[in-house]
């Protein structure tokens, strides 16, 4: 398997540390993906970890152009349904994410497993996120993902409060607070690491994976 790395930030340099620990050649990383030749990008899953206005300019030649696609990028939720006709269309297996990390799906699978349990004794449910100052999005495309999961599955759409500090790489907060008692599941990153092994699962993934998917539908 080949990758190449769209955007080479700090998520890029780690995500290339990732690629060979697991034997997966890079064979560019690229903050222009639509300048790669696409003779070469047919061989490879491209990893997109952006930002939304990037990944909203790329996708058609992404989809198009590549071989698979891992996307990363969160922010680009108000044009999701464009984007997944479009790799359908293109016939090009997709796999995103609001966070790759193992353990935040995790926390995912365990926040839906308790809303489910909880529905209807008058639990309350409240979200809070931290991340570093310069993260672009806020809510984060993972609280807001946890959201979702609660008021599917509670049937009360919790509030969500963000914070931005210095350079945390992410907390997530889901809290269930009735008469009685609470409960309370965190998930707190130390590095982005555990987004980057993730992604690079999901690339290992793309091997004969046909249509568009959840990360969290894969492994959950």
């Amino acid at each position: 398997m080949k990758a190449i790395i769209s955007g080479y930030g700090k998520m890029g340099h780690i995500i290339e540390k990732k690629l060979a620990e697991h034997g997966v050649e890079l064979a560019l990383a690229s903050e222009d993906i639509c300048a790669v030749d696409p003779a070469l990008a047919a061989q490879c899953v491209c990893i997109d970890f952006t930002t939304p206005a990037a990944f909203k300019a790329n996708y058609k030649f992404i989809a198009a152009s590549f071989k698979a696609a891992v996307v990363g990028t969160t922010g680009w939720n108000d044009i999701r349904d464009e984007v997944i006709a479009e790799f359908e269309k293109q016939g090009t297996p997709m796999i995103y994410a609001s966070n790759f990390s193992i353990g935040v799906n995790a926390l995912f699978a365990a926040v839906e497993k308790t809303s489910k349990v909880l529905k209807g004794h008058g639990y309350v449910p409240h979200i809070s996120e931290t991340h570093h100052i310069h993260k672009l999005d806020a809510p984060s495309g993972t609280a807001k993902s946890l959201g979702e999961l609660v008021a599917s599955e509670l049937g009360v759409s919790p509030e969500i409060e963000s914070f931005r500090e210095g350079e945390v790489p992410g907390i997530h907060t889901v809290e269930f607070e009735s008469g009685a008692d609470r409960l309370s599941f965190t998930h707190e990153a130390f590095s982005r690491e555990g987004l980057a092994e993730g992604a690079v699962a999901a690339a290992l993934l793309t091997e004969g994976l046909q249509g568009v998917h959840e990360f969290k539908d894969l492994i959950l």
